[in-house]
């Protein structure tokens, strides 16, 4: 996410009620995920596992619980609860409306067709000779290019599934990034494409989503790609151009996939994948999945 205008260390200092290491006119741009950060932005992180990950990643500002040697050219936030805090600071500058106010602000281009039935939020923008189905729920801050179908009863930014346990209860990471549709896209019916947490999860051009697909928060489908019914996609992938995944893929968060690989049906992702044909529980590269089938069975 990144700020209307640029804030420095010593106001987010205040606003959360953390002490700060750092020159306290460091300036501040947004905030991200560890997957997604970039230079002047904030990341948190509540875990000694993942410190060196925080602290040597793009990030400038880390938002931790414990106070560490600050690396050069950097910013800390103490904070007692960085989750927490990563929250305030968020939904401090991205206010989150979920339908419960209809400010709009929504711009449709000429040509655009949306069914009386379909929900729109605020600050939406749709582009030039789009069609929107009957009961399509489109989220707060949405981008969609031109020429793009959605079908019935499908939703564009949704809430990501990001939570931690606290307490015996789930404790939710508040979503304030966006989806992004892309010029050319086609999403069928019953999909659902979840908001990113602090990006953008983009639909890239020219894209086909058949029926019943789910995509994870700040994940990025490239151009092109051609994707089955009841695929399940996880936050923060990456799925280059031209890939195509059939039918009840699964694909685990944080995972890249090559442009004009092939999954096929039922293939489980749980790593990055370097282009070629896939298959299997834990996917492995179609041509040596059938030898292994071949020599069990003449085992």
């Amino acid at each position: 996410m990144t700020f209307n205008q640029p804030q420095n260390l010593k106001t987010i200092s205040a606003l959360i009620g953390a002490k700060f290491v750092g020159d306290e006119n460091f300036q501040v741009f947004g905030t991200n995920e560890i997957h997604m950060v970039k230079p002047g932005e904030i990341v948190f992180v509540n875990h000694p596992k993942y410190y060196d990950k925080a602290l040597n990643s793009p990030a400038t500002i880390i938002l931790i619980d414990k106070e560490v040697d600050c690396p050069e050219g950097k910013a800390l936030l103490i904070s007692d609860d960085p989750f927490r805090d990563f929250n305030k600071i968020n939904t401090h500058f991205t206010k989150i409306f979920n339908f419960k106010e209809e400010l709009h602000n929504v711009e449709v281009g000429e040509g655009t067709f949306i069914h009386p039935t379909a929900v729109i939020g605020n600050d939406v923008t749709i582009g030039k000779n789009c069609h929107i189905f009957p009961n399509v729920v489109i989220g707060d801050r949405t981008v969609i290019g031109d020429n793009v179908v959605i079908q019935a009863n499908t939703v564009l930014g949704g809430d990501a599934f990001y939570y931690r346990k606290l307490n015996g209860s789930f404790d939710r990471l508040i979503s304030v990034g966006n989806v992004v549709i892309e010029n050319n896209v086609e999403i069928g019916n019953g999909c659902t494409v979840d908001r990113g947490v602090t990006d953008s999860t983009v639909i890239g051009e020219g894209s086909v989503l058949d029926n019943q697909i789910q995509i994870g928060h700040d994940t990025i489908i490239g151009k092109k790609c051609l994707i089955a019914s009841q695929t399940g996609i996880a936050g923060c992938c990456v799925i280059e151009d031209e890939v195509t995944i059939w039918g009840q893929v699964g694909m685990a968060s944080g995972v890249r996939v090559e442009s004009g690989t092939v999954l096929l049906a039922k293939c489980g992702v749980n790593r990055d994948l370097k282009k070629g044909t896939y298959f299997g529980p834990i996917a492995e590269e179609f041509r040596e999945y059938l030898r292994k089938e071949v020599k069990l069975k003449n085992l």
